[in-house]
């Protein structure tokens, strides 16, 4: 008996429509791709330089056991780079309102004449608990706890201080992983939701709780409870101006330079809490940022990870 030909199904015409559709358009994109990359190099090379990443980075799979699982949400808000830098200065000026951090940061680091560096040393440490093994997470977490057994004096309110103090751990972690999310949230390619949010904080706790803090929040709530209490003790003294002085205006020499720093400041703004900016006594434009600053922030950010594509 013959089989009888069937009837192509309208899923498959449609599918045959479309890639007929698509093909002629793939070989002029290819072209315009080819053609662009020498000013999209140029474009990364100078960005990179703008953002103190003069080098290009040096891929290292990490091997073993994965500090953080491969579907972890610190993966996707710390792989993006753009929102990671405007989430970075934001945490720094936030982390600067304790009196105790910010002595701790003015009296031990030379981040006035080496802030490149600085900024270099954080992003490793980022990377190794973020993307890389179990090994590499820890060595990085023994060296910072090895430097931080060095920090340690008197503030200029006459409180001592020590950088392993469990609560001044858990108010830099606090501040950097609230400004990362915020920062992502706003200017990331992707939102999330509250519940996966909330996994974000409970998954990057490990790290404040590795370096000595005995309680970090691990959730939105927590996060926000957390900053209602603690705001009873942070205020913007001598050392916390100078350092807000020095992150706004920044180290860039050249003018394109400038001008790249000068929108990441406004995106980094952008995000830090009203009470932030008021102790910091930086002015804030109402309905600015929604109106202005964050559709040119996203503009931006589009634009650098065009440049910064691999």
């Amino acid at each position: 008996m013959t089989e009888t030909a069937r009837e192509p199904e309208p899923a498959s015409d449609l599918r045959d429509l479309v890639a007929g559709a698509v093909a002629p358009l793939r070989v002029p994109l290819a072209v315009a791709e080819r053609l662009l990359t020498p000013a999209r190099m140029e474009l990364r090379r100078k960005v990179r330089r703008s953002l103190g990443l003069a080098r290009e980075p040096v891929a290292h799979p990490a091997r073993g056991e994965p500090f953080l699982p491969a579907d972890a949400v610190a993966r996707h808000v710390h792989g993006d780079l753009p929102s990671m830098v405007i989430g970075g200065l934001a945490a720094l000026l936030l982390q600067s309102l304790h009196p105790l951090a910010m002595a701790g940061v003015a009296e031990h680091s030379n981040y006035k004449e080496d802030p490149i560096g600085r900024l270099r040393r954080t992003a490793s440490f980022i990377g190794a608990t973020t993307f890389g093994s179990v090994e590499q997470a820890e060595a990085a977490i023994d060296e910072v706890r090895r430097v931080h057994g060095q920090v340690h004096g008197r503030a200029p309110d006459g409180r001592r201080y020590s950088a392993n103090d469990p609560e001044l751990l858990t108010w830099v972690h606090v501040a950097e992983v609230y400004s990362f999310l915020t920062a992502s949230q706003r200017y990331g390619p992707r939102r999330l939701t509250v519940a996966t949010q909330d996994r974000y904080f409970a998954q990057t706790a490990g790290v404040a709780y590795a370096l000595g803090a005995r309680w970090v929040p691990e959730s939105r709530e927590e996060v926000d409870a957390y900053f209602k209490r603690v705001r009873l003790e942070l205020y913007a003294g001598r050392q916390a101006l100078e350092a807000r002085d020095f992150l706004l205006r920044g180290v860039a020499k050249r003018p394109n330079d400038r001008l790249v720093y000068a929108a990441i400041v406004a995106g980094a703004l952008s995000i830090l809490p009203t009470w932030a900016k008021s102790e910091l006594r930086i002015i804030s434009v109402p309905f600015a940022g929604d109106l202005v600053v964050k559709p040119m922030e996203r503009t931006f950010c589009a634009a650098l990870r065009w440049a910064l594509r691999p």
